[in-house]
């Protein structure tokens, strides 16, 4: 076992092109959802590769937590910056999405060509509920790393019931959680602080975002569309897709029910978030090019507000209220996080084999500490074979 003196020390930068192959697999690789990502990320660049501190990592995940848009996609756009700098930001952050992309768009023109693709309920069936228990197992691997005492417990207790009773993540909650947190762990004398400065960043894009494409052309409207919902959705995982079901199904006409439920399978059954749904999406919709489109909109304001806020954070790191801030939006992220698993088991969760597939897969997970990949295939294999036995009617039915 070796000491703290013993231990090589952090890096203070990482070759991009390193950050590129990291970020390439685990986007290859993270069928796990964002929850679960976030978790593999820190045990492998915190524990094992020692990229970074547990105090960067905790940083990173409330700050981008406290943003619109995918958590995981987030997080690993911020390590790349303050280990690869700006362009280590960018490099690492699309690397980690371009497996994500060429995945669903590939799904997208198989859909288009050859129909409906029968086997998509099965497997959504068995790794549905694998992915809840991957979210939970996950999340008590963060609170372990940033709970610190009960005054956080209680804000993500109140976060979680504030989530389960709207059904949603609230991005107020996250902000009231790091004012309260400056309240209780900074010094409130102070008339002007950093840390609040910190969320009220993400508003900025969206107002600039309204008028960064034309409306008249399809690929135009799915730009802003998908500018409007990386900037403004709060949330991850399928706690996004009322808003993205009112808008395709409802507004614009572009989907059916039955197509949106598809994209969102498709979304949950990829590499990467499930925002990358909308790359499935911009596929039916207008081809290769509204897939490329939908992918960029959806992205380009989670890259812009990190790297707003990544310098600002790094700067007053050592601020009392930055710190106080943290500590509170952290909290609320578990919080939300706990509650969005709820709602998901509510969708994933349907009848006894989904419920023994959920059960299983968080014991695997915390006894045997089974590999993401290899949980995945196997709950896929076994809901092409339950789905057939039983025909459930539930699966993919809103």
């Amino acid at each position: 076992m070796t000491t703290p003196a013993s231990r090589p020390e952090l890096p203070r930068r990482i070759p991009v092109g390193d950050l590129v192959r990291y970020y390439l697999r685990l986007g290859a690789i993270g069928f796990d959802g964002p929850v679960a990502l976030v978790g593999q990320m820190e045990k492998e660049l915190v524990e094992e590769r020692r990229w970074l501190t547990k105090d960067e990592f905790r940083e990173g995940v409330a700050v981008c937590q406290s943003l619109p848009g995918p958590l995981a996609i987030q997080v690993g756009i911020f390590i790349s910056y303050i280990r690869g700098g700006f362009w280590g930001a960018w490099a690492g952050g699309w690397a980690f999405i371009v497996p994500n992309f060429l995945f669903v768009a590939a799904l997208g023109a198989l859909y288009v060509h050859f129909g409906d693709l029968p086997p998509v309920k099965g497997i959504f069936y068995g790794v549905s509920p694998a992915v809840i228990a991957l979210i939970f197992a996950s999340c008590v691997r963060l609170a372990k790393l940033g709970m610190d005492d009960r005054l956080q417990w209680g804000i993500a207790a109140a976060c979680f019931i504030v989530t389960v009773a709207v059904q949603a993540e609230v991005a107020l909650l996250f902000i009231a959680s790091g004012a309260f947190g400056i309240l209780s762990y900074g010094t409130v004398l102070r008339k002007r602080t950093a840390a609040p400065t910190l969320p009220l960043l993400a508003a900025v894009p969206a107002k600039a975002f309204a008028a960064t494409a034309s409306a008249g052309s399809i690929l135009g409207q799915l730009l802003v569309f998908f500018l409007k919902a990386g900037s403004l959705t709060f949330g991850s995982g399928l706690v996004i897709v009322p808003f993205l079901e009112k808008g395709l199904v409802q507004q614009t006409g572009w989907l059916n029910g039955r197509q949106f439920l598809v994209a969102v399978a498709m979304g949950m059954l990829s590499p990467g978030p499930v925002v990358i749904t909308a790359t499935f999406v911009g596929y039916l919709v207008a081809g290769l090019w509204g897939s490329l489109v939908s992918t960029i909109g959806i992205f380009l304001p989670s890259f812009l507000l990190v790297l707003i806020v990544a310098p600002v954070l790094i700067r007053h790191r050592r601020n009392p209220n930055v710190q106080g801030f943290v500590k509170g939006a952290y909290a609320a992220a578990i919080g939300t996080i706990m509650g969005a698993g709820i709602l998901l088991g509510k969708i994933a969760i349907g009848d006894w084999l989904t419920a023994l597939i959920g059960l299983v897969s968080l014991v695997a997970l915390a006894r045997w500490k089974v590999s993401n990949p290899l949980l995945v295939a196997t709950t896929a294999v076994i809901g092409l074979v339950g789905f057939e036995l039983l025909k459930p009617t539930w699966v993919l039915v809103k």
